[in-house]
């Protein structure tokens, strides 16, 4: 039965405690899932579910948006962002604008507005905070093709990656960032009784209550690569402890968290509450809108994905509020042995590969000991290894159908200076070339197969090559001493560049042992031995962490106590009464 946006009148929905009972079993079975770590949920992964048409249903439900206005009803409306790309408006990776307009706000109309939106949502408490979270999220879940063609198209996702990271994953991540926020904010008794022995036959008695208080209003500064998946963390979790949400969207990528924002505001218009309580805020080109509202006094969480410089502008300027920052990484993997070489090539090829290395859990760096590697089919030199990537990622990538159902479209002109840089023979020996794949239903789009280029990290060079982020289908083989040299060098790239993730290929338990201890210095995640339909750059929700916060990759962590538990502090009204 397919899954339909039948939500309930705002007179039925109004009643607080029938979001309770209709979520609760939701959020409870999501605590469930955050403290035992075991693979659940919520939100199917299969597209026929949400409607006959499957993927075609979003594409229908897009081509109807494209166009035409999207507005919200927000106040303080100043102007109009869009619909050409020079005036702001979005450009499909696959090709032809999108056509969409939206609103542009004058913030000092729409800060105060929300800022008189947090008493009665505060007030609420955490389980109502809580059921009409997830009354957000069932909407946009009932939505999801819609959501997967609109990563698709700003983006550049392929389908299947558009459906995953761009709904039903980025969902389940706002789901367990309620679920988390939930459980902070529950961790003390809502009121307790004090009791105290003052000498004999007195008692002192005194009466508590413990209330979460929100800190204020929540910036969410999103990126273009996956706008809701890393935003949608930082969104929920403020929403859940009592904050309202302004989403300032990437310019190229603002109709996914556009839309997020429709339904958000008509969730909480529906359950009785100001819908300001989230807004959206697109800019003009070259306006700078996020260092203004960044700075803002009203402004006292900001949640930011992208590039390092920035946060670290974040950081410096924005010191009246808490500042949660994820940024560029440098991932590295080790290849030492294996006991099943081409199970781990044909899982090689696919993690460099997907999302045309856009992703920032993609391995950059594959180390090789140079003087090869033990595998079940016997010695493989460091050349022989290359040359068998090479192959594998042939053999997944040859027909072009087959490839852009892997790869993603280029974000950019910056992603296209790089990979050509790299395939020009610039950066080092060229092992694998990249090709250009033709799309057979997006003609425009710029589609490239992986380039690995070789490089030793005796050199200086390359080393300063090789410690520095190359977002795009852009690998290296790097040759290294020995399995020692290797770990060494994941665990120095993890400590001065920032990783979110390691890999290793090893049957050595000496090998293994090494890079688990290194890696739990250098404070990134360890991948070992991965091989079947589990991939380095997959990230489980409910039980993997995404970071580690110990690295220059970014402070937070996608979703520990520490990423909610900042979002709110505990106010304890004492209350005598009286002595006995």
């Amino acid at each position: 039965m397919a899954r339909t946006a039948q939500h309930p009148t705002p007179t039925e929905a109004a009643a607080p405690a029938r979001l309770i009972a209709r979520h609760r079993t939701t959020l409870d079975r999501a605590l469930t899932a955050v403290r035992t770590r075991e693979h659940w949920s919520p939100y199917p992964e299969d597209t026929r579910v949400y409607g006959p048409g499957g993927a075609a249903d979003g594409e229908a439900s897009l081509a109807a948006l494209l166009g035409r206005p999207l507005d919200l009803g927000q106040p303080g409306r100043d102007g109009t962002v869009g619909p050409e790309p020079d005036r702001g408006g979005e450009r499909s990776p696959y090709g032809g604008d999108l056509g969409i307009s939206y609103a542009h706000h004058d913030p000092a109309v729409l800060l105060p507005a929300m800022t008189a939106a947090l008493p009665a949502w505060r007030d609420a408490g955490p389980e109502v905070r809580a059921a009409v979270c997830l009354e957000i999220l069932d909407r946009i879940n009932a939505l999801s093709p819609l959501f997967a063609a609109a990563a698709e198209h700003t983006s550049g996702h392929n389908p299947v990656m558009a459906f995953h990271a761009g709904a039903v994953h980025a969902q389940d991540r706002g789901l367990e960032a309620v679920a988390q926020a939930y459980a902070e904010q529950t961790r003390l008794p809502a009121t307790a009784r004090w009791r105290k022995p003052m000498g004999p036959g007195r008692v002192v008695d005194i009466h508590k209550r413990f209330t979460p208080v929100p800190r204020g209003i929540s910036l969410v500064v999103a990126n273009s690569v996956f706008p809701a998946w890393n935003g949608y963390p930082g969104l929920f979790a403020s929403l859940a402890t009592g904050n309202p949400v302004l989403v300032k969207p990437h310019p190229a990528a603002v109709l996914p968290l556009a839309l997020t924002v429709r339904e958000a505001r008509a969730a909480l218009a529906a359950a009785g509450f100001d819908p300001n309580l989230v807004c959206l805020a697109p800019e003009h080109p070259g306006e700078g809108l996020a260092r203004r509202l960044a700075t803002a006094p009203e402004v006292r969480l900001v949640d930011y994905s992208g590039r390092t410089a920035f946060a670290d502008w974040l950081r410096e300027h924005a010191r009246q509020a808490r500042v949660f920052t994820s940024v560029s990484a440098v991932n590295s993997l080790l290849v030492e042995s294996t006991d099943d070489y081409r199970d781990m090539l044909a899982n090689l090829a696919f993690s460099v590969s997907l999302y045309s290395g856009q992703l920032c859990t993609s391995p950059q760096n594959l180390l090789i000991p140079r003087t090869g590697i033990t595998t079940d089919e016997g010695p493989k030199g460091y050349e022989e290894v290359v040359a068998d990537l090479g192959a594998a990622l042939d053999a997944l990538l040859g027909d072009d159908a087959a490839a852009c159902a892997v790869l993603g479209a280029l974000l950019g002109p910056e992603v296209r200076a790089r990979v050509e840089r790299a395939a020009s023979g610039a950066l080092g020996p060229v092992g694998v070339p990249s090709r250009t794949v033709r799309h057979p239903a997006h003609p425009d789009a710029d589609v490239r197969t992986p380039v690995v280029v070789k490089l030793d990290a005796g050199r200086d060079a390359d080393r300063a090559t090789l410690l520095r982020e190359w977002l795009g289908p852009v690998c290296f083989a790097v040759a290294v001493d020995c399995a020692e040299a290797g770990v060494a060098l994941a665990a120095e790239t993890a400590r001065t560049c920032g990783a979110l993730s390691v890999g290793l290929y090893s049957v050595s338990e000496e090998v293994t042992e090494a890079m688990t201890a290194a890696c739990a210095e250098a404070g990134v995640m360890l991948s070992a031995n991965l091989m079947g339909d589990w991939y380095i750059s997959q990230s489980a929700v409910y039980s993997d962490l995404h970071g580690t916060g110990m690295n220059p990759a970014g402070n937070a962590v996608y979703t520990d106590a520490a990423f909610v538990a900042e979002r709110f502090r505990t106010v304890v009204v004492r209350r005598y009464g009286g002595a006995t």
